[in-house]
């Protein structure tokens, strides 16, 4: 296997089989009533760094947020802007994987960019591209305020080169209560079913699906799969899956994908609906005048985006967590975070990068909603929502980090199209599976 994979293997194993307590405390379960709320103004001046005047100065950042994302983010870096005198010049894509995979080759970079997953960060890494980051913070307070699987992921080689400025949990099923009702949870995928067709009369459709995201189409539904197959099969399956050593032909992979067709088949606007309903929009119909659907599935991040944003947490729209499947993994979560890297190493960019992992600053982010943060010592979150979302992250038996994520940039991408190409033609999936195989046999090197 390639150098860079065979490090992010070993970064990522303590991520598969790990609770991640330290990534939120267990202040982040606290009543945000309780928590002094985040003072944006006083801003990097508070977080004990050496701010030096960086007047005229400008950092060039790229990343995936848009809309409301992209407002917190700059709202989040506004008092490091009034405080050095630098500027932040954002640009929001889609199409990140290909900017920065095209940047790494001809050279042309921003100064700071969100990065798509591990992976890809321990290719570019290996590339020469990320600065070692081991310079730039104070590690010793980074790694005390992170948790340690977090950490890991971030390193390649010993070297510090990615953070996660905000994480997220994964598998949320989102439901109106007026609709579909506040009672108890359904612990089992049995009992959803059940659930589901006791209420059927109530919505146009059992399921909310958007897999639209312009290059990165598809993502949404490998959320889907890698869910299905962290309950049905365990995570040492799970685990050989993503590092390349079980085959996407596997009866359990395969399995998985059969699972989330029988979703796509209940879903509000069936497979073309589907298939161009934008990612950030996805559950919008559980909203309508009569619902579209009863559930949708997205993560933590979704009450920051499209309609949910406009709705009152805990009284127009709530969560249960994905239930169990397979009963000898029960307990079991999926999570994700946004990685930030740094490509050149200026006087500004080096500030920014320390600003954006103190709780400072995620804090800002933290109480817009829909993210939780990497740093344990940021707590605002604004809603029962949140903070409920932190507790199943403190209290996972079993926590995975995002597959998808985790795997080869060529296999990442790959995965997107079939997701799509799936949904399109679901009689197609024997040779789907047969075109990853092929994919990954090549993808993961010797």
């Amino acid at each position: 296997m390639t150098s860079a994979f065979a490090a992010r293997k070993l970064m990522a194993a303590s991520a598969v089989v790990v609770l991640l307590a330290a990534a939120c405390g267990t202040s982040a379960t606290e009543s945000p009533a309780t928590q002094p709320p985040p003072t944006a103004s006083t801003g990097p001046t508070d977080t004990g760094m050496d701010h030096e005047d960086l007047t005229g100065q400008t950092v060039t950042v790229i990343g995936t947020w848009g809309g409301d994302e992209e407002t917190a983010f700059l709202e989040m870096v506004a008092p490091w802007e009034d405080s050095t005198g630098a500027t932040v010049k954002y640009t929001g894509t889609r199409d990140l994987n290909i900017i920065l995979s095209n940047g790494i080759q001809s050279g042309v970079l921003p100064d700071l960019a969100g990065l798509p997953g591990p992976g890809q960060m321990a290719e570019y890494a290996a590339a020469g591209g990320l600065v070692d980051l081991g310079g730039v913070l104070d590690v010793a307070t980074y790694k005390n305020e992170t948790a340690p699987a977090l950490v890991d992921l971030g390193t390649v080689d010993g070297k510090i080169v990615g953070v996660f400025i905000k994480s997220a949990v994964k598998g949320l099923m989102w439901y109106v209560p007026s609709v579909l009702g506040a009672g108890t949870a359904p612990a089992t995928w049995d009992d959803l079913q059940t659930l589901l067709a006791s209420n059927a009369s109530k919505a146009d459709a059992y399921w909310c699906v958007g897999l639209e995201s312009a290059a990165a189409s598809g993502w949404p539904g490998t959320d889907w799969v890698e869910d299905i197959i962290l309950r049905q099969s365990g995570p040492d399956v799970y685990n050989s899956w993503w590092q390349g050593d079980t085959k996407w032909s596997d009866p359990a992979i395969k399995s998985a994908f059969e699972t989330f067709g029988d979703v796509v088949a209940n879903a509000f606007g069936g497979s073309i609906g589907v298939n161009a309903t934008a990612f950030q929009t996805g559950g919008d119909a559980l909203f309508d005048s009569p619902p579209g659907c009863l559930l949708h599935h997205q993560a933590s991040f979704i009450t920051g985006l499209g309609a949910f944003a406009t709705h009152a947490a805990g009284t127009d729209y709530d969560f249960f967590p994905f239930p169990d499947i397979n009963s000898q993994y029960a307990g079991a979560v999926e999570g994700a975070g946004d990685l930030f890297g740094m490509f050149h190493d200026t006087p500004a960019a080096r500030s920014l990068m320390a600003y954006l992992v103190t709780a400072e600053a995620q804090d800002i982010w933290v109480k817009h909603g829909g993210a939780l943060s990497a740093n344990k010592n940021a707590t605002s979150y604004p809603d029962d929502i949140a903070k409920r979302s932190a507790d199943l992250i403190v209290n996972a038996q079993t926590f995975v980090f995002d597959a998808s994520d985790l795997m080869p940039q060529e296999m990442n991408a790959a995965f997107w199209k079939g997701i799509v190409d799936y949904v399109s033609d679901p009689g197609s999936l024997d040779s789907i599976l047969a075109n990853l195989d092929a994919v990954q046999a090549t993808a993961y090197g010797e």
